[in-house]
């Protein structure tokens, strides 16, 4: 594998990921502001959505892979049975008294965290050894 198309590859990851933020932003904006929904709540609902986004571009345009979708997407709940619950509880302490982060830059910060943890787990873990089969 060259390092140009490494490159190329992070920067697709990037770029989904970065649609994947916008729903997740989006879903989690209504349910903040017009629903009024818990905090949590709505950032587990938000990363649901944006996970089942990225999940299907990636594998598809990113990693081009015709790896076993029920094994990839088992390895991709893996992951997230461990960065959901710790994420979420960042999310409700960061968020509530006494230490009341805007809940927006939490968000961001567990995206950021998403972004390259995931990265290197699908990369390494999930897609490994079945990359660019398409």
């Amino acid at each position: 594998m060259s390092k140009s198309s490494e490159s190329i590859r992070a920067l697709k990851f990037l770029l989904f990921s970065a649609s994947a933020g916008i729903i997740q932003m989006g879903s989690f904006a209504l349910m903040e502001e017009v629903w009024h929904w818990p905090h949590w709540v709505c950032y587990l609902i938000a990363l649901v959505l944006s996970v089942l986004w990225n999940f299907t571009l990636n594998r598809r345009f990113t990693f081009r892979s015709y790896a076993n979708v029920p094994r990839a997407m088992a390895l991709v709940a893996l992951y997230y049975a461990f960065f959901t619950p710790s994420t979420t509880w960042l999310e409700h302490v960061l968020t509530t008294d006494p230490v009341l982060w805007n809940p927006y830059l939490v968000t961001a910060i567990n995206m950021l965290l998403n972004l390259t943890t995931e990265f290197l787990w699908q990369r390494f873990v999930v897609y490994r050894g079945q990359i660019d089969q398409r």
